[in-house]
Formats: C-alpha cells, sequence, structure tokens
C-alpha cells in the first residue's frame, strides 16, 4: 500500500459517517404521499365550505342553539383542515431537504509533509521538493 493510499485511508477515518435512516423513503413515495394527502385535505376544505352555506342558512331560519353550534364547530374544523393543509406542505418541504442535505466538514487535520499534501491533491508526482532539491 502506497503513502497516498495510507494518507486516504486515515483522513476517512476522521471524517463523521452518514447517518442512515433505517427506512429509506424514496422521493417518489413522498411525492405520492404528498399528492394523495393534498388532494384528501383540497376536497375536505371545497366539502366544508359548501356545506357550511347550508349550514348557515339552517342556523338562521330554525334560531336554534344547536344549529348555531353545530355551524361554529364546522368552521372550527374547516380551519383545523386548512392548517393541516399547510402542515403537510412544511413536512414535505422538510423530508425532500433531508434527503438533500450533504455532509459537511469544516476542519480537517492532515499529518504529514506539505509536498506530501501536494502530491496527494494534485495527484501527480511532478510537485516541488525542497528537501530533495537540496541534494
Amino acid at each position: 500500500m502506497d503513502k497516498k493510499q495510507k494518507m486516504i485511508e486515515k483522513l476517512e477515518k476522521n471524517l463523521p459517517t452518514p447517518k442512515r435512516n433505517e427506512q429509506l423513503i424514496t422521493k417518489k413515495d413522498i411525492k405520492d404521499d404528498y399528492e394523495f394527502s393534498r388532494d384528501t385535505y383540497r376536497d375536505l376544505i371545497n366539502t366544508g365550505s359548501r356545506s357550511l352555506d347550508t349550514l348557515a342558512e339552517l342556523a338562521r331560519e330554525s334560531e336554534h342553539p344547536r344549529a348555531f353550534e353545530v355551524l361554529s364547530t364546522s368552521i372550527k374544523n374547516l380551519g383545523d383542515v386548512t392548517d393541516k393543509l399547510m402542515s403537510l406542505q412544511k413536512a414535505k418541504k422538510d423530508l425532500t431537504q433531508d434527503n438533500e442535505k450533504k455532509e459537511i466538514t469544516n476542519n480537517n487535520l492532515f499529518v504529514g509533509s506539505t509536498t506530501d499534501l501536494q502530491r496527494m491533491l494534485l495527484d501527480k508526482d511532478n510537485v516541488i521538493d525542497a528537501a530533495k532539491d537540496k541534494e
């Protein structure tokens, strides 16, 4: 094993190991689930909006307290579903960003001469070697 390979192995030992999820979620699964959930929430919102008009008319005509209670509960539920739709979009964004994140190492330590480092980085043998020039 040559010096370059040894240095590379030693440097790789110090790099953090990427964390693997036990269940790998593919982008297609995320996209399919997101679209299904989004369509379901949108259908619920549309149905809820249409039913609110009917409930409001019924509450006005009957002037019964229970009708107004049902109307207010429906309004609250419709608002909750709208919030869930927005949370779904944020969750999708978080999931896709997690899959795209890359490990960044800011601090590395190289132990060796500058000549060895130049050879390793440039992968060339035409690096100036001060020790050989003195001989």
